[in-house]
């Protein structure tokens, strides 16, 4: 699933996933991190986010 997305869309799931954590979202994996970004970053390396990308064609 992740080979679908581009950098750009990489980065905004990855943004987007540590605003929340840093609002206090539940984490998904377990993790030692504390930074919301760090742990973004490994949710999306786990394939767990729920997050879905609209492409206009």
């Amino acid at each position: 699933m992740r080979g679908e997305y581009n950098r750009y869309e990489k980065a905004r799931i990855i943004g987007a996933r540590a605003l929340q954590v840093s609002y206090g979202a539940p984490v998904l994996v377990d993790t030692d991190q504390t930074e919301p970004i760090l742990i973004a970053a490994e949710e999306y390396d786990a394939d767990v986010l729920p997050f879905t990308v609209r492409r206009e064609q």
